[in-house]
């Protein structure tokens, strides 16, 4: 699942280009992007999953070539399958544990790249953060990575469910302080509780941030 360079450079180019339109169209706003690594593996966990807008909205959160775990669905959309392609993206069953992605997913994160990873699944709808699937909170835990919540605000009255195309609007993107997974000793095996006290924390901090995103939004 290694990107090459040419890989690369493209994602560059649709970035750049996305970050435009994004910026006239719908005025799109990131805060706290300082708290983003420079380097290594980290998960990029937007909250507040309510638009198919919120995948690409993604990649303006950080300079970095980000890495998209995605539903095989998006991937079978035109535009979006394209721009989740040229991301190194992949597929992930939703109906069963898909071992052979949460390890590619793996293999990424201990290879130094950032996941983008959405722990709610599937799209929702309404204020509050929904309760959220163990996948992003195991990988950090089993990847020793750190994960980076971030609150999405707006995006699903510029583009909800069942709307072919974005009106204008503002989205905002609030991203806070990485959340580390709890230090094991080598050759420990993840503990159950360690995954599920991570994701309590994540689903706490992405509701403070999704809130501020909505404020911020004019929500």
């Amino acid at each position: 699942m290694a990107m090459s360079s040419r890989a690369r450079f493209a994602y560059r180019k649709i970035r750049s280009l996305l970050a435009a339109a994004s910026r006239v169209w719908l005025r799109v706003e990131v805060h706290g992007g300082e708290s983003i690594p420079d380097t290594g593996g980290f998960i990029l966990a937007p909250g507040g999953h309510r638009s198919i807008l919120d995948t690409p909205m993604a990649s303006l959160a950080s300079d970095r070539v980000l890495r998209y775990m995605g539903a095989e669905t998006y991937f079978r959309m035109p535009i979006l399958g394209s721009f989740l392609r040229s991301a190194g993206g992949f597929p992930v069953e939703r109906s069963a544990t898909d071992r052979a992605a949460m390890r590619i997913a793996e293999e990424l994160l201990s290879n130094g790249e950032p996941l983008v990873v959405f722990p709610e699944g599937t799209r929702q709808s309404g204020p509050l953060i929904q309760p959220l699937k163990q996948g992003a909170a195991f990988l950090a835990c089993r990847a020793e990575v750190p994960i980076v919540p971030v609150g999405v605000g707006g995006a699903e009255r510029a583009m909800p469910k069942g709307r072919k195309y974005a009106r204008p609007s503002k989205i905002v993107l609030v991203v806070g302080e990485p959340l580390l997974p709890l230090v094991r000793e080598p050759g420990e095996r993840v503990k159950r509780s360690a995954i599920h006290t991570l994701s309590d924390d994540l689903s706490e901090r992405l509701q403070e941030l999704f809130d501020q995103a909505q404020i911020l939004a004019g929500e």
